[in-house]
């Protein structure tokens, strides 16, 4: 019998946080007791710039800060997009729909409808990688800038490590409630045993010590996801 998607992407997942790796890497991409003549990866930036995507006054709009924390990311939007974000229709569809996503809940504690087909996040996703020229990845990075705590960063890398299961987000809700939250319990844990600020969310852990874990030899290797 299949394993589910979703247990494979927690069996995944509890093997990276395990390793010895896990906090040296999320202190040194975040910054913390660097060395003298060491930097911060610029990715560190990325949910505290301008005071976050989900503050108070920018969480239902798209600002030039988001755009600027999502080339934080290496990633950047095509320009005409861009305008379209800040100042016509797109940016409008968007805050609607961004009004319609809580940002204040954890994916572990959200029930899957937010995440599901047809759902306001769902449809936000769409609506940047139908038009503009938005790549799956840099949209993706734009809505976790928006709502961190509920959507995650899922890039290449992450993909390469993780699979890609019929729907990512769908499939990393189960893993992260299953066996009572185990998971998100193990993020948060290594969060705090890192020194990591409580702003970074669980997801956002997830996501750089998997991106430290793997960064370097996606570069260099040919990598097929599983």
């Amino acid at each position: 019998m299949p394993i589910p998607e979703s247990a494979l992407i927690a069996e995944r997942l509890h093997s990276a946080l395990a390793t010895p790796e896990a906090v040296a890497d999320l202190r040194r991409y975040f910054g913390i007791n660097l060395g003298q003549d060491e930097r911060p990866f610029t990715g560190s930036r990325f949910e505290h710039l301008a005071g976050g995507g989900d503050g108070p006054s920018a969480a239902d709009m798209v600002t030039a800060d988001d755009l600027i924390a999502v080339q934080m990311l290496s990633v950047t939007l095509p320009a005409q997009a861009c305008l379209d974000l800040l100042e016509g229709r797109l940016g409008e569809e968007l805050s609607a729909l961004l009004s319609r996503i809580p940002a204040d809940v954890d994916m572990a504690a959200a029930d899957a409808t937010e995440l599901s087909p047809g759902s306001p996040a769902d449809t936000a996703w769409h609506l940047l990688t139908d038009q503009h020229g938005i790549g799956w990845v840099t949209a993706g990075k734009l809505l976790a800038r928006k709502r961190p705590r509920l959507l995650p960063v899922y890039d290449q890398v992450v993909r390469c490590l993780l699979g890609r299961p019929t729907s990512f987000w769908l499939s990393l809700h189960t893993a992260l409630r299953a066996d009572e939250g185990a998971l998100h319990q193990a993020l948060l844990t290594l969060r705090q045993t890192a020194c990591v600020p409580e702003t970074v969310s669980a997801l956002r852990v997830c996501d750089v010590v998997l991106w430290m874990r793997h960064h370097a030899e996606h570069r260099e290797a040919d990598c097929v996801p599983r």
